[in-house]
């Protein structure tokens, strides 16, 4: 196992080098001034240069890249055009708020679509598994933006139930575990639920389906086992490949949470990224892609590992 995760490590330097590269050039590629949000419309020509001189983008493309990654390998990510901020605490802030909701929401998603997929597979071509089917297949293929909007309106405009936007009566710098602030959560949790439930309850189902179909649940009932017996058996297979794709939704909605996060006003990454984007602030919008980069390679460490803990059959040699 030691070897195993050593290799794997070895694996993710690379792919962090690459990812780290490409989020770099795209960056820099990209049309627009990076300094557009902090200097004046009239600048002088002096002040331009200074600012450029001061954030390093008079230098080449090659010397800047080196240079940032230096500085990354240190902890430090550099400094926000926009904020004046180190891009370090800003990103670690936003990464934690993501990771709250990315983790409700996968509860959420896990369990919804481990009920539907366990249902449709155990009732094969019946109405529970055409109605199991249909609700995975609109979690997937509904526009998610669309779905946190529908919600707003109906919980927070027509109903009045929870509120639409934020993280709490005095944002995520006051963040508490209470009614007051998890409320805020409620709405943005379930509309990120959507996907991993559908993918979840589509692989759980073909899972489920497959495992009954094998000699040795046959063998088991032919022995006298029950069904409940059954069904604990079924989950021990199932678990270590829904496990996987659970990681992997998780990874997923780490990163890929821009719309919802700015629906609900959510300051995550998400909502960190889009704000990057639009003001056109390099070093925020380079740090934040390569943190959760990172974080995405761990996730899928972990999970071959916890995959290696629930199903023995498994070897990392």
């Amino acid at each position: 196992m030691l070897a195993y995760l050593l290799r794997r490590l070895g694996y993710a330097l690379p792919i962090m080098l690459g990812v780290s590269f490409l989020c770099f050039l795209l960056v820099h590629l990209s049309p627009g001034d990076p300094l557009v949000s902090i200097l004046p419309a009239d600048a002088s020509v002096e002040l331009q240069q200074q600012m450029m001189q001061l954030y390093g983008f008079d230098r080449s493309l090659p010397e800047q890249f080196l240079s940032w990654i230096w500085r990354a390998l240190h902890g430090d990510l550099g400094t926000s055009i926009a904020t004046s901020r180190p891009v370090t605490g800003e990103v670690m802030k936003a990464v934690g708020n993501t990771l709250m909701l990315a983790l409700l929401a996968t509860a959420i998603g896990f369990f919804f679509g481990s009920l539907f997929g366990f249902v449709a597979g155990y009732f094969r071509n019946s109405w529970a598994d055409r109605l199991a089917s249909f609700i995975s297949i609109i979690g997937v293929s509904m526009p998610h933006y669309w779905l946190g909007m529908v919600l707003v309106i109906i919980f927070s405009v027509k109903l009045m139930w929870l509120p639409a936007t934020g993280a709490g009566p005095g944002g995520s710098d006051s963040w508490a575990w209470d009614w007051a602030h998890v409320q805020y959560m409620i709405l943005p949790a379930i509309t990120m639920s959507f996907i991993p439930m559908g993918i979840i309850a589509r692989t759980v189902r073909a899972l489920v389906a497959d495992i009954l179909s094998q000699e040795f649940v046959v063998g088991l009932r032919a022995r006298g086992l029950g069904e409940w017996e059954v069904f604990k058996h079924v989950v021990k297979n199932s678990a270590p490949t829904a496990l996987a794709v659970m990681g992997l939704q998780l990874g997923y909605l780490l990163g890929g949470s821009i719309l919802i996060e700015t629906v609900f006003s959510w300051p995550g990454t998400g909502f960190l990224l889009n704000q990057a984007i639009f003001q056109r602030d390099l070093p925020l919008l380079q740090g934040t892609i390569l943190v959760l980069a990172l974080f995405f390679v761990v996730l899928n460490l972990l999970v071959d590992v916890l995959q290696t803990v629930f199903d023995p059959r498994i070897e990392r040699g």
